[in-house]
């Protein structure tokens, strides 16, 4: 069976060639083992954040837009599809993919970004890692916002959880301006992330 046909195997397959690359590159390095450890964080970090930042970028751009023209659309086939089928998919892997980063980019500060207090420097913006601190908080903000405004409201939203036409409509609205918000402070979230990599010199 071609394990590209299903969503688990594609996913099993990444990581196995991920595996044999990294292992290939150990032995034809000469790296040390424990540097390849360290740096799993990281890799763990970066790939759960594309994840998340890709889907709160898919439903700022793409979903809430294209549900708005469903809903004006009076004639056309609406979004029942997206909101029974689509949504609740992309919503749990968004949810879980925000813990997925937040968790794997507190391990990297912890233990693999060169700095056995690292994670305290950063959260407490000390000279030399206000970049990435500024990151890590906005980030925190970010997994705040999606766990206790944009999931429950969500729930509500897709009949997911109990809920009122009246309340349905409040949590749209809250749900909205959480996703937004988290859409804004991801721009200069990525910034951080990618500027402590890069020498900024905060």
């Amino acid at each position: 069976m071609n394990p590209l046909t299903s969503v688990k195997g594609s996913i099993v397959t990444g990581f196995v060639l991920a595996a044999i690359v990294s292992i290939w590159l150990t032995i034809a390095t000469g790296t040390d083992v424990a540097l390849h450890h360290a740096q799993l964080g990281r890799w763990l970090h970066i790939v759960s954040g594309v994840m998340w930042i890709g889907l709160l970028y898919y439903f700022n751009v793409v979903q809430v837009p294209g549900l708005a023209d469903a809903a004006a659309d009076k004639g056309g086939p609406g979004g029942a599809g997206i909101s029974k089928y689509i949504a609740p998919r992309a919503l749990f892997w968004f949810r879980w993919a925000a813990v997925a980063t937040w968790i794997t980019g507190a391990w990297y500060l912890g233990s693999g970004f060169g700095d056995s207090g690292a994670f305290a420097k950063a959260f407490t913006l000390q000279p030399g890692f206000r970049t990435i601190g500024v990151g890590a908080w906005l980030g925190t903000i970010m997994l705040f916002n999606v766990w206790v405004f944009i999931w429950p409201n969500q729930k509500k939203i897709l009949g997911l959880a109990p809920a009122t036409d009246e309340q349905k409509a409040a949590a749209r609205k809250t749900a909205l301006l959480a996703s937004r918000t988290n859409f804004v402070l991801s721009i200069p979230m990525l910034m951080c992330m990618g500027g402590q990599m890069h020498g900024l010199p905060f």
